[in-house]
């Protein structure tokens, strides 16, 4: 089993961070993303909105990886849970993949909350463990699915400019 963390400071407000994460697939900064499905959503009694969300990706897998896994599939699922407090001003995002799972599992948890000290900008700690089964050199695959999370988050950090865009872009595809 290997965890991996880090934190990141975006120079946006919550809410603005808040709705590019919810818009922030299809991303050309993460093509492995190639469809999302929105499973359900709604609001409870504390204004909380929940949403259930079907991640597909196709990760290429390289060749190597694939022969110790034993599958020619790269097409995989991750279930993805969020939950926005627009009161509290906390989002948290858990995700955990649902194919390969003899294999493999990845649990990922976000959380989104303003900067302690400046309002105008957004704290996100994410944390994944993965876990590989039954298969040889299974902290190697570990340690390569830790550096892909932690390139995928080093990406984001470098992103931040495209927050506004994100949002921007969105809101386009609804104007008359």
């Amino acid at each position: 089993m290997r965890v991996w963390s880090s934190e990141h400071v975006f120079g946006h407000p919550w809410d603005t961070v808040i709705k590019a994460a919810m818009r922030k697939y299809p991303n050309p900064m993460n093509p492995s993303v190639v469809g999302v499905d929105v499973l359900e959503r709604s609001v409870d009694s504390r204004g909380r909105l929940h949403s259930h969300r079907l991640l597909s990706t196709e990760w290429g897998l390289p060749g190597l990886v694939r022969a110790i896994l034993g599958t020619s599939r790269t097409l995989t699922y991750i279930r993805e849970h969020s939950i926005v407090d627009p009161v509290g001003k906390k989002m948290e995002l858990c995700s955990t993949n649902i194919t390969l799972t003899n294999w493999v599992s990845v649990s990922e948890r976000l959380v989104y909350t303003p900067h302690p000290e400046d309002p105008g900008r957004t704290v996100l700690t994410q944390e994944a463990v993965i876990t590989v089964k039954g298969i040889s050199l299974g902290s190697y695959l570990e340690s390569l699915m830790a550096n892909t999370i932690s390139s995928n988050a080093k990406k984001l950090s470098e992103s931040s400019l495209q927050v506004n865009t994100i949002v921007e872009q969105s809101q386009l595809q609804f104007l008359p």
